[in-house]
């Protein structure tokens, strides 16, 4: 029995690019996204990869954007997010490595990881890899794209103010709405705003809008939706809705709302 390539690295990115609930959904989305660029790109055996020697710049990197190399995006957008505050982290190239370690063979790994250690040294200009991406690659994709960019910058357990910047300025390019970042941005940070920001809304809410994006959100993240998708994606849209129950529980006491 033949596995396709997406549903191969889907299950993969899903069991560890983010190390949280949304991994699933990361790797279940893009899995697809692979598949469709490994078809415009491929022999019967598989990936089909040119065998060039480094530039001297970015553009050989920049030119396989244009051949739909959705990896070489993705080191890409996560070497900016790593380079962001000045300093590159062990922790952080840790956990890129051990990202593409698990969707490849040893030797297409190691391959991208040489990949990843040139490109951290040239600089890209990230509205064009954004834009290559926005074009393949549906919005819901992308927000979780958002998502595992966020999983480097708290590699290390903290992410800094201009980790912070570089994400929201590719979340930006990446057409994703401001409400929507916000709401990926609670997820890693545990203040009471970010409880409101799970639900989609301000703290200046009244108490009906409250129960009413309660309501929206329910809705659209019940487990039940997910009934046909694997095991991970039913584990992952649970863990979702938890913390959309966690967060307005927490409202409700907070606000003694009945």
């Amino acid at each position: 029995m033949s596995i396709g390539i997406g549903g191969l690295i889907g299950g993969i990115l899903g069991f560890f690019a983010t190390r949280s609930f949304f991994g699933a959904f990361l790797g279940y989305f893009i899995g697809s996204t692979f598949d469709r660029f490994n078809s415009a790109n491929s022999t019967s055996s598989g990936f089909k990869f040119t065998n060039k020697t480094y530039s001297n710049d970015a553009s050989y990197y920049s030119s396989k954007l244009t051949q739909n190399d959705f990896a070489t995006a993705l080191l890409i957008l996560s070497g900016a997010v790593m380079k962001a505050d000045g300093k590159i982290l062990k922790s952080e190239l840790n956990y890129v490595r051990q990202f593409f370690k698990q969707q490849f063979s040893p030797h297409l790994s190691s391959k991208y990881i040489r990949d990843f250690k040139d490109i951290l040294k040239k600089d890209f200009v990230l509205s064009d890899v954004c834009y290559s991406i926005n074009n393949s690659m549906p919005i819901r994709q992308r927000s979780l794209l958002i998502q595992y960019l966020f999983g480097i910058a708290k590699a290390d357990g903290i992410v800094s103010d201009s980790e912070m910047k570089v994400i929201q300025r590719i979340s930006t390019y990446f057409r994703i709405s401001s409400i929507e970042f916000e709401q990926i941005k609670s997820l890693f940070y545990k203040d009471t705003s970010s409880f409101y920001k799970v639900l989609g809304i301000e703290e200046s809410a009244t108490n009906d809008e409250i129960k009413k994006a309660y309501r929206k959100m329910a809705v659209k993240h019940h487990p039940d939706k997910f009934n046909q998708l694997g095991e991970e994606q039913q584990k992952a849209a649970k863990n979702m809705f938890q913390k959309i129950q966690e967060a307005y529980e927490h409202i409700k006491k907070e606000r003694s709302i009945k």
